[in-house]
């Protein structure tokens, strides 16, 4: 019997993983996040996910599932690439939904899956593409009182009325918008040896 760990606090990662139905326990990691110096969104993305899932395992035996996530109207291969960070108060969050209209903004969401008894650590980047409507001020303004996004990055949480700010949504696994992407997360379990749709754990 092998444990499964969730490196995260997040809520929506720990409702994500329980679609699994899979038993797992959760235990976040405090690691330093700042963007090293010359560090492209992709790559802060997946070294950040193998550091928590290690930074777990010093202490826990299992699996430990890890994961990170940025945001940016560039496509994150770059090292200049802007990372969208939460807004400071209403006026900022106007500004960043403005900028997000008629844009895409690209979703980078990594994912490690460590085993602490073969030390063996699968990682991934998987990208997820929000195409923005054109916004018009008082779409911006009546979006941001009824949902009050002020604590997510880019000024919209696309789990609930966000879904109104876009045009089309494209990439291979929804959930990894959200933060954990749950396709790959199923084939790096497999490759332990564990076939979620025969309950093997």
């Amino acid at each position: 019997m092998i444990s499964l760990i969730l490196a995260s606090n997040s809520p929506f990662r720990k409702t994500l993983l329980a679609k699994l139905g899979l038993a797992f326990d959760i235990h976040p990691p405090k690691i330093d996040e700042s963007r090293k110096k010359g560090e492209t969104p992709e790559k802060l993305v997946y070294r950040l996910a193998q550091e928590k899932a290690r930074e777990i395992g010093k202490t826990h035996s299992g699996l430990i599932i890890a994961s990170d996530q940025v945001a940016t109207i560039n496509n994150g291969f770059n090292t200049d690439d802007n990372i969208l960070t939460k807004p400071k108060n209403h006026e900022e969050a106007i500004k960043q939904l403005q900028q997000n209209s008629c844009n895409t903004v690209n979703f980078l969401t990594s994912l490690s899956l460590l085993n602490t008894k073969t030390d063996n650590i699968q990682t991934k980047v998987e990208i997820f593409k929000v195409i923005f409507k054109k916004l018009n001020i008082d779409q911006i303004n009546h979006y941001l009182k009824k949902e009050t996004p002020y604590n997510c990055a880019g000024s919209f949480k696309s789990e609930s009325l966000g879904i109104g700010l876009f045009k089309c949504m494209i990439g291979n696994d929804p959930n990894s918008l959200i933060g954990l992407p749950l396709i790959q997360l199923i084939t790096m379990l497999e490759n332990e040896g564990i076939d979620i749709l025969t309950d093997n754990i």
